[in-house]
């Protein structure tokens, strides 16, 4: 089996969705011809990041009835032979006409093997910064979400979601190796915590993390941070980048999930007898 080769689009997108399937195409179809066997898009990544423009680009996710976002998705993964985590787009469920930000995992064949709805949903106020309200027009999810690859089992969170250690705490007890967020955070939140989460999820948990970003416009309502980053099971930063549009490649060695375990052996030192363990009433 090839070893795991990690690819972070940090994609530039704009206000026009094909266009913005198109250049995605290109860029996970580059990163399988330099050899990545896992890509990963970034939080909305087919359409502008904001509460007025979620329900414009919404789609319903059905794979036997694809819409244009499924069906490009699809594609690159199938074309490109890669496990392809799609970033996330706004969906529009059916049944309801509820909107979520819904991530879906594609295998090498283009087909469909897990979605995600964003747990936590963005809501945040930083006076004369910057105020943000997801919930305004978005519901959140409602479970854990992990895949299998031959490598081992990811877990997937959107952006917000990576704030909350128990998703990964949990992800990491069923088995994953590693959690993948797409995400956006802002130029506010971004310096402050975006490298110390990913950092903190890893620790916690000794597994791999990646964050995948769009890259920043300036010239458009929302500034993403950028700086799509991998890291390992030690928390030590192994592959990262600016702000531009770039394409992050990490080596991902799954030895050092087994390696830092035997060094701190966390796993069999909790003290469920002080305090809960928080995947033990998982409903998933």
């Amino acid at each position: 089996m090839a070893a795991l080769k990690l690819a972070l689009i940090q994609l530039a997108t704009g206000a026009h969705k094909a266009t913005n399937l198109a250049h995605a195409r290109s860029k996970v179809l580059e990163a399988a011809k330099a050899g990545a066997n896992m890509v990963v898009l970034p939080e909305c990544f087919n359409s502008p990041y904001g509460t007025q423009h979620f329900g414009q680009h919404s789609e319903e996710i059905d794979a036997a009835r694809p819409s244009e976002s499924v069906r490009a998705l699809s594609e690159m993964a199938r074309d490109g032979k890669v496990y392809l985590v799609g970033g996330s787009i706004p969906e529009r469920e059916a049944a309801t006409e509820s909107l979520y930000n819904t991530c879906t995992v594609w295998n090498p064949e283009g087909l469909l093997i897990a979605t995600h709805r964003k747990a936590h949903l963005f809501d945040i106020d930083f006076p004369g910064k910057i105020v943000f309200k997801e919930s305004e027009v978005l519901k959140p999810g409602n479970k854990v979400t992990e895949f299998a690859t031959p490598w081992g089992k990811f877990g997937v969170g959107i952006c917000y979601d990576i704030r909350f250690p128990e998703l990964a705490m949990i992800a990491a007890r069923r088995g994953c190796v590693g959690m993948i967020y797409p995400g956006a955070f802002n130029t506010t939140t971004g310096p402050m915590h975006w490298e110390l989460l990913l950092r903190a999820r890893a620790m916690d948990n000794q597994i791999f993390a990646a964050a995948c970003s769009p890259a920043r416009d300036l010239d458009a309502s929302y500034h993403a941070w950028g700086h799509s980053t991998v890291v390992d099971p030690f928390a030590r930063v192994v592959a990262t980048t600016g702000d531009a549009e770039d394409i992050v490649y990490a080596d991902i060695d799954l030895a050092l999930v087994d390696e830092v375990r035997r060094s701190i052996p966390i796993y069999s030192q909790r003290r469920f007898d002080i305090y809960p363990d928080v995947a033990a009433d998982d409903k998933r």
